[in-house]
C-alpha cells in the first residue's frame, strides 16, 4: 500500500504502487540512454553549421544550461521521489491544481512531440534501406516499443541498457576515429563568432533534453531519494564529456562545411575516416539510437500520465496498473496512440521545436518552483537558489530562440489545456 499526497493536501490510501526494481546502474543507464540518443547523431551537423569548429563549445554551453535545471530536478526529486514529477513540484509549490495540470499537460505534450520527432528520424534513416514511408516506419517503431513498455519496467530498462551500450559503441568509434586527427584544426574557429555558437546551442540542446525523464521513474527506483539525484548528475556529466569528445573528433576528421548539411553527419564523417563499411555501421547505430530514445520518451510520458491520473488531474483509467505486469498499461496505450498520430505531421524539425519550446516552459516552472520552496524554507541553502535563478534566466533566453509559429502553436496548446481543465474535466472526471 502507498499513501499519495495530493496537491490539495488530501491523502489517498490503498493505492496500488509500481514495482521498485531499478538500482543505481539501471538508473544511470536509463539517464545516459535518455540523453545520448537521436540528438548527437542528427543535430551535430546543423550545430557545426552554426558554430563551426567551436561546436564543442556549444555543447559545453548547452550542458551548462541543462545543469541549472538538472540540479533543481535532482534537489526536488530527493523531496518528492514520485511519478508525475513536474506535476507534483508545481502543485506543491503553488498549491494550485490548475497550474500543476498545465505543467503536466505540457510535459505530456513535449513527450509526445519528442517521441514523434525521433521516431520520424528513425523512419528517415530506415527509409534509405527499405523505401517504405517514414511515417509508417515511425508508427511501427512506436507500437513495438510500447509493447516493450507494457511488458514491464524491468524489461524496458533491460532493453534500454542493451541499446545504450550500442549507442556508446557508436560514440566510442567516433572518438577513436578522431584521435589521430586531433590538433589539426583551430577548435575556436566559428564562421559568425559568438552569435553562431549561441545559435548552435539552440539547435543542439535537443541532444540534452531527456535528463528530466529520470525523475519520472522515482516510484520504480530503489532508494529513490539517493539514487535519482546522483544518477541524474552522473548521467549528465557522462553525456557532456562524450558529446565534447565527439564534437572535437568530427571537426578534426572533416571540415565542418562538408558534413553540416548531411542528414547522417556522423555516418558521413565515419565514412571519410575509415571507409563505407564504418559509415554503414554508424548508420545502423544511429537507427538503434533513435529507437532507444523513443523507448525512453514513451516510458517517461506514460509515467507522467499515470501520476497525473492518480491525482485526479486526468481520467482515472490512466492510473490503472496491470495486475500481472505491474505497469500503467492504459497510460502506455494512450502515449502510443498520441505519438503515432503526431507522426503524420511529417516535419521532424518543426515537431522537435515544439517539443523543445514546451519543455523549456516546464523547465522555467520547475526552477521557479524550487525558488518558491526556498522562500518557504522547505529547501535551504543560497547556492541552490542561485542555480534555480540561473535556470529561470536561461530558460527565458532559450524561449526567445524559436520562430513565431512554434511559439504561437505552443501558446494555443497551453490555452487548450486550460480549456480542458476548466470546462471539460469537471464533467468527465
Amino acid at each position: 500500500m502507498q499513501i499519495v499526497i495530493c496537491v490539495d493536501g488530501t491523502e489517498v490510501k490503498n493505492v496500488v504502487g509500481l514495482k521498485r526494481s531499478i538500482g543505481m546502474f539501471g538508473a544511470v543507464a536509463y539517464g545516459v540512454g535518455t540523453i545520448i540518443g537521436a540528438g548527437v547523431y542528427a543535430l551535430i551537423g546543423p550545430g557545426a553549421g552554426n558554430a563551426g569548429n567551436a561546436v564543442w563549445l556549444a555543447f559545453v554551453l548547452a550542458a551548462l544550461v541543462a545543469s541549472f535545471t538538472g540540479l533543481c530536478y535532482a534537489k526536488l526529486s530527493s523531496i518528492f521521489p514520485v511519478s508525475g514529477a513536474e506535476y507534483v513540484y508545481i502543485g506543491e509549490a503553488s498549491k494550485s491544481k490548475f497550474l500543476a495540470f498545465l505543467v503536466g499537460w505540457l510535459v505530456i505534450l513535449s513527450g509526445i512531440f519528442s517521441a514523434s520527432a525521433v521516431a520520424l528520424g528513425f523512419g528517415g534513416y530506415l527509409y534509405l534501406y527499405t523505401g517504405l514511408p517514414r511515417e509508417l516506419l515511425a508508427i511501427a517503431l512506436i507500437v513495438i516499443l510500447s509493447i516493450v513498455n507494457f511488458m514491464g519496467i524491468r524489461e524496458s530498462v533491460a532493453t534500454n541498457v542493451a541499446l545504450t551500450i550500442i549507442e556508446l559503441v557508436g560514440i566510442a568509434i567516433m572518438i577513436l576515429l578522431g584521435a589521430s586527427f586531433l590538433g589539426q584544426v583551430d577548435y575556436f574557429e566559428s564562421p559568425t563568432g559568438l552569435e553562431g555558437i549561441v545559435a548552435a546551442v539552440g539547435v543542439i540542446f535537443f541532444a540534452f533534453v531527456g535528463f528530466e525523464g529520470l525523475v519520472k521513474i522515482g516510484e520504480e527506483t530503489k532508494d529513490p531519494t539517493r539514487t535519482i539525484p546522483r544518477a541524474l548528475l552522473i548521467s549528465l556529466a557522462i553525456s557532456t564529456i562524450l558529446y565534447v569528445l565527439v564534437a572535437l573528433s568530427v571537426v578534426s576528421i572533416m571540415p565542418y562545411t562538408e558534413f553540416a548539411t548531411s542528414s547522417a553527419p556522423l555516418a558521413t564523417v565515419a565514412e571519410e575516416a575509415a571507409g563505407p563499411e564504418i559509415g554503414y555501421a554508424m548508420s545502423l547505430i544511429a537507427i538503434i539510437s533513435t529507437a532507444n530514445t523513443v523507448l525512453i520518451v514513451l516510458m517517461a510520458t506514460s509515467r507522467i500520465a499515470y501520476g497525473m491520473s492518480r491525482r485526479s488531474a486526468l481520467p482515472s483509467f490512466l492510473s490503472r496498473v496491470h495486475p500481472q505486469r505491474g505497469t500503467p498499461h492504459l497510460a502506455v496505450i494512450f502515449s502510443m496512440v498520441a505519438a503515432s498520430v503526431f507522426c503524420f505531421m511529417g516535419d521532424i524539425t518543426f515537431t522537435a521545436n515544439m517539443a523543445n519550446y514546451t519543455i523549456f516552459i516546464v523547465f522555467l516552472a520547475v526552477d521557479a518552483a524550487l525558488l518558491i520552496f526556498w522562500r518557504k524554507k522547505v529547501i535551504k541553502g543560497s547556492a541552490i537558489a542561485v542555480v534555480a535563478a540561473l535556470g529561470v534566466l536561461s530558460s527565458l533566453v532559450m524561449l526567445t530562440q524559436f520562430d513565431f509559429m512554434v511559439s504561437l502553436l505552443s501558446l494555443i496548446l497551453i490555452a487548450s489545456g486550460a480549456f480542458i481543465y476548466k470546462f471539460i474535466a469537471p464533467r468527465l472526471w
